[in-house]
């Protein structure tokens, strides 16, 4: 997620601190289940960037009636004092509702919307008030894993509302080297809107990034807000990989700040997350909704 788009009241140390502190560890019963399971990612197991061909560890294509909760979180504002929003605007504040986050059809729906009345949102980092929220779903606790192969199958939503974040990215387990972006993030794929010329954003944040190199600006996905897409990355211990639609959009390899030193931050698990933020000053009644078809990662 881009940083500017976090609200003033809460920082990311809390974001990251927050989210360790309100789902723990996860249930190691549930996590072998998921294991036993064998997961198969449709048959497909992609060539290794080294050679060989990865192996299945996760996969979901939606096609419960509710969310796989062996699989996944809804993560809100009131545990894990998550908020996104422009400081002089009401920041979205992340709710636990089937009218932010639902399983229908096949696919899992994260949306935003622009509620008809001011309500109070609870953080652990103080409470505000706003018109907005927002969903997001995360792997934290159920799965992580470093290195690999991992796919987004998703389409964004179609508003030209200024601001608004689509987000398929991915987050450490644990701040291991501290306080964002210390110890990284990687945005698999980020969408601004339709306004902005059909660009979808790969991205590496961590300490002493560049800018001008960690985040790729010229990857144009032709309608990728009308139909589904897939995004991937290859994770590799020097070396990122962002693909969209099988054409590589960003080759990243990370030489990180003083007094980390290469493959760290990115030595440590992930977990995967899908979030749909509001915008800035959308009108009441307004919906923005990202649509994901499925998720899948290999090792």
């Amino acid at each position: 997620m881009s940083r500017s788009l976090v609200a003033a009241a809460i920082c990311a140390t809390g974001i990251l601190l927050g989210v360790l502190a309100a789902f723990g560890a996860g249930d190691p019963a549930t996590a072998a289940s998921v294991h036993r399971q064998a997961p198969t990612c449709g048959g497909e197991r992609p060539a290794k960037p080294g050679g060989g061909k990865y192996t299945c560890t996760l996969t979901d294509d939606f096609n419960k009636s509710t969310l796989d909760l062996s699989k996944w979180t809804v993560g809100t504002t009131a545990r894990t004092g998550y908020a996104t929003g422009r400081i002089s605007n009401a920041p979205d504040c992340y709710v636990n509702s089937p009218k932010n986050v639902w399983v229908t059809g096949g696919q899992l729906h994260v949306r935003a919307r622009t509620e008809a009345k001011r309500f109070t949102c609870h953080s652990p980092y103080g409470s505000f008030t706003t018109n907005k929220t927002a969903g997001s779903v995360m792997s934290y606790g159920k799965f992580t894993q470093t290195y690999g192969r991992f796919e987004f199958r998703a389409k964004f939503p179609k508003t030209k509302i200024k601001h608004i974040d689509s987000a398929l990215w991915m987050n450490p387990q644990k701040p291991a080297y501290g306080k964002w972006p210390k110890s990284g993030e990687i945005d698999v794929a980020e969408w601004f809107g339709s306004d902005n010329g059909g660009h979808v954003l790969p991205s590496a944040h961590y300490q002493g990034d560049n800018p001008k190199v960690r985040t790729a600006r010229n990857c144009v996905v032709r309608k990728a807000d009308s139909q589904f897409h897939t995004y991937a990355l290859n994770w590799t211990k020097t070396t990122m990989y962002f693909w969209y639609d099988g054409k590589l959009c960003l080759k990243h390899s990370w030489k990180p700040g003083w007094p980390l030193h290469s493959p760290q931050p990115f030595d440590q698990p992930f977990y995967l997350v899908m979030t749909q933020t509001g915008g800035q000053d959308p009108p009441a009644g307004t919906k923005t909704t990202m649509d994901v078809d499925w998720v899948r990662a290999w090792k």
